[in-house]
Order: C-alpha cells, then structure tokens, then sequence
C-alpha cells in the first residue's frame, strides 16, 4: 500500500509488471516522479522462462542491468528447432555468432527473477510502488489525467502510462474488442537439473514443432532449473467447449513425439495451465495524457518470444523521446511525447502480432506441408539473419528507422531446393 501525494506524480503507470516497471524505471531516469499501481497485495511475476532477444538485451545495457540479467540467467550458445515427431534438427542459430551480428547477447531468465531485478531497480531510483490499487475508471483534462481505484482513491498525474495487461481497462477507452483465442493452450514446468532422469544440453534453447503442438526446453537460474513448455491445440476449445485444455488433451497432443518430448511431459505442472490469447493489432494506443503500453496495446501470441520484449521497447522508446523533447526549464511537452511514441510503436508491434500468428501455424503443420516446411529449414544456412534483422536490430525511434520485413518463402519452393519434388518420405 501506499498514500499517494497527487502533488507530486510526474506519471502514473498502471499495472506492476514487467512492462509497467520497465517504463517506469526508463521515466525515472529522467528525474520523473513516477507512481506505479499493482492491483495485486503484492509485486510478484506468475510463470516461468523468457528468453529475452539482442533487441532487449540491447536496452537492459542501456539501463545498467544486462550484468545483474546475466547473472540471473543463462547465455546459451543455440537455438535449435527440430521435428517433434521423430527428433530430427531442422535449423539452429548459433547464438554465439548472433551476439557477435547484433552486438548484444540471446538470453534465457526465470520471469520472476526478471521482474525482481526491475523493482529492485525502481525502488533504487525512488519509483514510488503501491499495491492493492486496483483501477477501475480513467479521466483527464486539459492539464492531467487520473485514474480511480477500487476503493475510489483519485490518482493524478501529467500522463497516465496503462500496463494492465490483455484485460485492459483502459484500452476500452480506444477500442471495443475483445481477446481472440488460438484454441492452444500452454502447460508449463520447472524441474531441478538434478532431478532430471535424461542427458539435458543447457547450452541450447531447443524447440520441437509437430502437428498441432511444440515443446520448448532450455535451462535458467545459471543452469540449476530446466524450463519446460508444452503447447498444443485444444480439440475441447475447437468444439466450443468451456473446459478446455485439461491435462487429458495434454498427454493425447503428444502421444505422437519423440520420446525426449513425452518422457518430459511428468514434469510439466498439471494444475495449471494458460490459454493462449492475443488481440488484433489496433494502431491508435494514445486518447490525450492517458497511454497503452505491453499487452494493453498489443498481447501477442508467444511464438516469437517478443511479448516481454515488446513491453520494455515501448516504454525505452517512450523515455527516450520524453528525453529529446524536454524544454529548458525541464518540462516534457507530452503530447508531442505521445505523438512520437504512437507514430513508431504500433506498426512494429503489428508486424510481431501477424508474424507470431503465422508463425504458430507454420510451427504446427502436418502431412505434406510438415514435410516441406522441414525440407526449407534444412537448407537455411546457419548464419541467414535474413530473418532476424528486422527484429534483433535496434529498436526504432522514427518511423522511417523501422527496418524491412523480411521475405516470406512460400512451402511449394521446398522443391527446387534438391530440383526434384518433396516427398512424404523425404
């Protein structure tokens, strides 16, 4: 709890999680006075692994944290993708090589252990961290914006920054939409290394895609936990049932994989389970002082591992232009603040909201297009960034800084890899 002083908000930023405190900790760089607003009794991340990409670790040096990060996580040397069905490595990255292309390292770290680094880093720079505030109703004027919580306390401030989240309140005040289903459904687990009854390589993030599932495997906590991720396709979810995703349907997705991914399914935490949901892309994020940021302005589907990711750019993109529009007399002109923030952020986060959805479907084929879409991934070479460029790069400031989308290649080329059709027994 805490007992707000409306005198002296610089910026209220709803919602306590890894968004909501990067942007805060990014504006109080700047000599903000910034409030944050948990709706919970206490900050805490719920989850497991993240693997944080160059494009972030990229800002976490930026913000004096990438030792600390490290320290926490785990540098791996690969990224391997391979068939779910019979095991076999379709494409890697060598992440080492990556660091050396993008001047930034790939990294895996627990979400809590993340999230902590980043309120430690708040409370030292004097963010001011309230909880039990839940927001229930925004408002502004020409001169502040407010928010009002549960319990009708009145938060004030020049701009209100809204990480809450995919069931955003605020958002509402843009958009009437709705989260849109995938139908998957994720199970997690983390399981002591030493526990662990197989050989478990922790230099490598490895990623089985199979009809209709993946699994995903990687270690954390410098080595001592392995992160496992099980995704698949929810028959219940399909046929408009509401309990969906059970543990049941769990075992039946993978009934078909290699035996590294099922021996692995007793270790995946069976109370729980996160049905995955994203929303469209939507382009307008800013009504006057008031702000989406995270998964209140664009909640992706995890495919590309950018969800966290996106958040912490947008609010470094939001200070740094706070920064550069800051007058004489210290004062942020703020609604040219916004206008910048909204004229890059959308489009970039567009691009990873479609690619993430294609990329789940191209994860998940089967038959003839599983066959192909192996038969391309073989023939990558190992150091093509073709595809990785337009995400790993620097995060853009301007519009015209936005790199170009890579080309997507169509399944049907997988025949003029070998000039001679692909085969089911290919």
């Amino acid at each position: 709890m805490c007992t707000p002083d409306n005198t002296n908000a610089d910026v209220v930023v709803v919602g306590g999680g890894i968004g909501g405190l990067s942007a805060a900790f990014a504006l109080s760089r700047l000599g903000l006075k910034v409030r944050v607003l948990e709706r919970a009794k206490e900050f805490g991340e719920v989850g497991a692994g993240l693997q944080i990409a160059p494009n972030c670790t990229r800002i976490l040096d930026d913000y004096g944290l990438l030792e600390e990060a490290k320290s926490r996580g785990v540098v791996p040397d690969r990224m391997v993708m391979r068939d779910a069905v019979d095991g076999e490595e379709l494409t890697a990255l060598d992440l080492r090589d990556l660091e050396r292309e993008y001047g930034f390292p790939y990294m895996v770290i627990h979400r809590s252990d993340l999230h902590a680094l980043l309120l430690e880093a708040c409370r030292d720079a004097g963010v001011e961290l309230c909880t039990e505030q839940g927001v229930v109703a925004y408002g502004q004027d020409a001169d502040k914006a407010t928010v009002t919580t549960e319990s009708g306390t009145v938060h004030e401030a020049a701009v209100v920054i809204a990480a809450d989240g995919l069931h955003s309140v605020a958002r509402t005040l843009l958009v009437d939409d709705e989260p849109v289903s995938s139908a998957y459904v994720a199970y997690r687990g983390t399981v002591a290394v030493a526990e662990v009854d197989r050989p478990i390589d922790l230099s490598e993030v490895v990623v089985y895609v199979g009809p209709r599932c993946h699994f995903v495997h990687y270690g954390l906590r410098g080595g001592a936990l392995l992160n496992q991720v099980a995704v698949f396709q929810s028959p219940k979810a399909l046929a408009g049932q509401e309990d969906w995703g059970t543990p049941d349907e769990l075992d039946a997705a993978f009934a078909g994989t290699t035996d590294i991914v099922r021996q692995s399914l007793p270790h995946m935490w069976r109370d729980k389970w996160w049905r995955m949901y994203d929303r469209d892309p939507i382009d307008t994020w800013v009504q006057g002082r008031i702000a989406l940021l995270g998964d209140a302005a664009h909640p992706p589907l995890q495919y590309m591992a950018q969800g966290a990711i996106m958040a912490i750019e947008d609010g470094w993109v939001l200070a740094e232009h706070a920064k550069r529009l800051r007058g004489p007399d210290g004062g942020i002109d703020w609604a040219a603040t916004l206008s910048a923030y909204e004229a890059v952020r959308p489009e970039h986060c567009r691009r990873v909201l479609t690619t993430a959805r294609e990329w789940g479907e191209l994860w998940h084929l089967d038959g003839f297009e599983r066959v192909q879409r192996n038969a391309l991934l073989r023939a990558r070479d190992i150091d093509d960034y073709s595809f990785t460029d337009w995400i790993y790069g620097p995060t853009a400031l301007f519009p015209e800084d936005e790199p170009p989308m890579f080309e997507p290649v169509p399944l049907s080329s997988a025949d003029r890899i070998t000039d001679e059709p692909v085969h089911m027994t290919a």
